[in-house]
Formats: C-alpha cells, structure tokens, sequence
C-alpha cells in the first residue's frame, strides 16, 4: 500500500503552499544522498518525499491526488488530463520547476549570490562581506562621534576597470558551459545544475588576462572611511556600510562593511543599559553626621548629592536622568550611586583615644550589629 503523501511530508491535508515548501526542505536536507552516501535507505525516503511533494505542489496534481489519491497517477487512473501520469514510481525528476529554488537553497547551486538575468546570463559574483571591530570610550558612547577608520580591501583594477581583460581584449564565452554559467549533471536517479567551475558561473572567459590584478579584475587598497557613531550606542552594535565591502570579481558588486561596536571599560562608571553605576567612597564621620558630596557625571559635568546622617554602607542613591542617551531618543537613564562607608585607617593616639571614648558612650548608635549579637548570645545559651 502506497504512503500517503501529506503524512511522508507530515503536513495536514490543508497546508499552504509554503507550508509544503519548508515541510520538503527540512526532509529534503536530511535524507540527500550526498549527505548519506551509501545509505539505501535514506536514498529511499528521499525519492518517495520528492515524488510526495512533486504531487503536491502543484495545484492540478493535488486536486487530482485529494479526489482519487493514488489512482490518480496509475496507468489506469480517472483523473483526466492534466493530471500528469507518473506512473506511480516517482522516477526521473526535473528541478527546473519547483525544486530548483529549494535545491540551491540546500546546497548551495545558486552560485553564491549570482542572479539569472535574461538569455541565461549570469551577474557576477557579489564581493565578500568585511568585518571591522572598533573600540569607543562609554563618554563617545554617549555623546556619539564620527570615526574614521582604515580598511584594506579588495577594489576594482585601475589597469582593467574591473573586468579582468588586459587592455584592448575582451572576455569570451565559456566553452564549458555555453555562456549559460551553469552545468547539468545526473547523479543516480535524479538530475542537478550546478555553478560551472570553469567560468565561476559568469558564462565568460578571460583569453588575454590583465597583468596587475592576474585577471580577477580587483586589487588590494587602503580605503579611508568616515563612521558615524550615533549616541547611545550599546557594546555589540552592529553598523553597516552598504558597498563598502570587497568588490566582487571581474565587475561583480561589492560587499558590505559592518562595523561592531565595543565599549571601552570605565575608571569609575559601570553601564547597565541605559542607566550608570558608580561606587562612591564616603567617609564613615560622613556617613554617621550627614553631608553632602560632589560626584562626576558621564555627560562630563558634576553633582553635588546630600547624604543624610546614619547613612549605611551599600546605600543607593538615584539620580533620575544622568544615566545614558538612549539610542534615536532625546532621553536619558538614571545614575545609581552605592555608598561604600570607608573605615579609618593609620589612626593617631589622639584619634584612636576619640573613638575609644565613643565606643564606651555608643550604646544604641548601631541597632543592627547590637540587634545581631544580642542573637547570637540567645543562640548559645540554648
């Protein structure tokens, strides 16, 4: 008994087009007989899911396979014409239709960014994308700048202007594929279109090659270029500079440059977001009697913040938008200030004398220590 095509897709009876479409490509990727040589089986399920999903694809055979299901496609059938009679074995299959697209998707026979043109002309390939890694402070960051930077690349040949052809010459057609920049081979039971190697899929070939860029039609420069950091620019921002990548070779369209963005560590500022932290050292009379203190800001100004009297350590003031610009937006974040009470160090006779006699006339000044010690004597007499 035959399979029913939608359960080999495991697809519902009422899937879409599309749904059909990435049902095929998942199982199309995992059983390819180049991905499992030698496995008969695999070669099986992928013949059967390929036959399922070239019923099923189109509009007529699908209307002729839900009315009379298999029958439709034996020598004895009553689905009428239009129906295309497979006979039932699924052999022989052409990707010039609905294959072809998923084909070159999976692996890879769409030359590599090359576009059919007219006549079965091909474009030639588009140049590599370039990455380039670009370290700012957090005060750039926040104030946004414009950067320039260096790039070495490949452009297009000053001697050929691109087309690979010493001067006077022209590129020929391929003999190998006809000038079409593909090439048809069968593999077992099934035919495949590939990028024809000879000619790089361009469909052309260089007879007389330019002596300076040996015929690839590009060299290797230096490009000086201007990058606009925006503010509030986050570590791990990603800008794109559209054509500024390498150009492709003999005539092909350039790639892209993309520029990551990395935030410089701060002396004194940790980001969060859009929001700063800073740690602020306060001394422990100041803490105890209140004051006030004077903090730097990220945007290059200053605060004077009031600590009031009892102030813990690890207290957190917050200071509504001095934080960071918000990227694409007049706003800021806040700034977070945590106190850290510092402790006197290399003490005097006269001062350790002072802090002796405020111990013994302390009681009741630090209710959490006496609270916690008062415990933990309970804990003891249990």
């Amino acid at each position: 008994m035959s399979k029913d095509y939608y359960q080999l897709l495991g697809v519902s009876r009422d899937a879409s087009e599309d749904d059909l479409k990435k049902a095929y490509r998942k199982l199309a990727m995992k059983h390819h007989p180049d991905r499992n040589p030698g496995d008969k089986k695999a070669e099986e399920q992928f013949k059967e899911i390929s036959h399922a999903y070239d019923v099923l694809s189109d509009a007529q055979k699908r209307a002729a396979y839900d009315r009379y299901g298999h029958d439709a496609f034996t020598a004895g059938g009553n689905a009428g014409p239009g129906a295309g009679g497979m006979g039932g074995g699924g052999g022989g299959f052409d990707f010039s239709g609905n294959f072809a697209d998923i084909f070159e998707d999976l692996f890879g026979m769409g030359g590599g960014g090359r576009a059919r043109q007219g006549g079965g002309q091909q474009q030639n390939a588009r140049g590599a994308d370039l990455r380039y890694n670009l370290n700012v402070s957090l005060e750039e960051a926040f104030k946004g700048k414009q950067q320039t930077i260096k790039v070495t690349t490949a452009v297009a040949c000053d001697s050929c202007k691109g087309s690979g052809a010493a001067n006077g010459s022209q590129p020929v057609v391929c003999t190998t594929c006809n000038g079409q920049g593909r090439v048809r081979a069968s593999q077992g039971f099934f035919t495949v279109e590939r990028t024809c190697t000879t000619c790089g899929g361009t469909g052309k070939m260089i007879k007389d090659p330019c002596k300076p860029c040996a015929g690839s039609g590009r060299t290797r420069k230096e490009k000086t270029l201007a990058v606009n950091i925006p503010a509030g620019v986050e570590e791990g921002t990603r800008i794109r500079l559209s054509g500024e990548g390498e150009v492709g070779m003999r005539g092909g369209a350039a790639g892209d440059l993309y520029i990551f963005i990395g935030i410089s560590e701060h002396k004194i500022f940790k980001r969060d977001g859009a929001n700063i932290h800073c740690a602020v050292p306060i001394p422990m009379t100041t803490a105890s009697l209140g004051g006030s203190i004077e903090v730097p800001t990220v945007d290059g100004g200053r605060v004077k913040v009031t600590i009031p009297e009892g102030t813990q350590n690890g207290h957190q003031f917050r200071l509504r938008g001095k934080g960071m610009t918000i990227l694409r937006s007049s706003s800021r974040g806040d700034m977070y200030l945590h106190t850290q009470v510092e402790t006197p160090t290399h003490l005097n006779k006269k001062q350790k004398a002072i802090l002796q006699d405020f111990e013994k006339a302390s009681s009741g000044t630090s209710p959490e220590s006496e609270n916690f010690f008062a415990k933990v004597k309970e804990f003891f007499k249990e």
